[in-house]
């Protein structure tokens, strides 16, 4: 009897380590923008305990739509797509409703113009041109510039242990803000708006949105990887 539960217990501990040192599988999608793809995925491969399957729109969005993200524990995107079907909204709305989280990063901000609900779920909009879209309205960019970043929350867990810090990228501005999302990251830029990352939810969904991520430069920078990085094992659950 006590050799079969001292192998009940054995098993059971091996059980919770093999559980617990699974690593985080991340649904990384990207299409629509062009970006250094090598050093790009060289970011996601050398962060530990991650592991990644990448997808091009519009095939992200079929794998999507057809019930295929739900196998990943957290979906991150780095596109900027236009397009996006009835059914697709439904399967994007859908996962928010079982809590499945999201990172957006930089330019994917500026997907489905036309989408309300996509503002609502990013917590934000970038606005480009449109119909009926007034000049004053418009979103802007700049490229290569200096970025002075501040950390808003130094108790959250994206940012926890971080100290403001520089980044050469790009800057958006006169972009919207909703004013329920918990800001992370801001800076000073006179071409930025204030915030510049932020915690939003979403249904059941927790949401995280770092606008910097332009090139290689960001890619190799220590405090953008532990950035990354750090949404990623919050959004999965896992203590920093």
């Amino acid at each position: 009897m006590q050799k079969r539960y001292l192998l009940t217990l054995i098993a059971f501990f091996f059980a919770v380590f093999c559980l617990s040192g699974k690593p985080v599988r991340v649904m990384l999608v990207t299409g629509g923008h062009n970006f250094d793809s090598l050093s790009f995925f060289q970011m996601f491969e050398e962060m530990e305990d991650i592991e990644y399957e990448h997808f091009v729109q519009p095939h992200a969005n079929a794998v999507i739509k057809n019930g295929d993200a739900e196998k990943f524990d957290i979906l991150v995107f780095y596109d900027m797509w236009k397009d996006i079907s009835e059914a697709e909204k439904k399967a994007y709305i859908d996962l928010t409703t079982k809590g499945k989280p999201f990172l957006f990063l930089h330019h994917s901000f500026c997907s489905y113009q036309q989408w309300e609900d996509f503002e609502k779920i990013v917590g934000g909009k970038y606005v480009q041109k449109g119909k009926n879209v007034p000049e004053d309205e418009l979103s802007t960019y700049r490229h290569d510039v200096w970025i002075d970043i501040s950390v808003s929350d130094a108790d959250h867990p994206v940012t926890r242990g971080m100290k403001d810090f520089w980044l050469f990228d790009e800057v958006y501005g006169n972009y919207r803000v909703s004013s329920s999302v918990k800001p992370l990251l801001k800076t000073d830029h006179p071409e930025s708006e204030p915030v510049i990352g932020w915690e939003n939810h979403f249904n059941a969904s927790i949401i995280i949105y770092l606008q910097p991520g332009h090139g290689p430069q960001t890619y190799r920078s220590e405090d953008y990887r532990k950035l990354v990085s750090n949404a990623i094992r919050y959004l999965a659950g896992i203590q920093n």
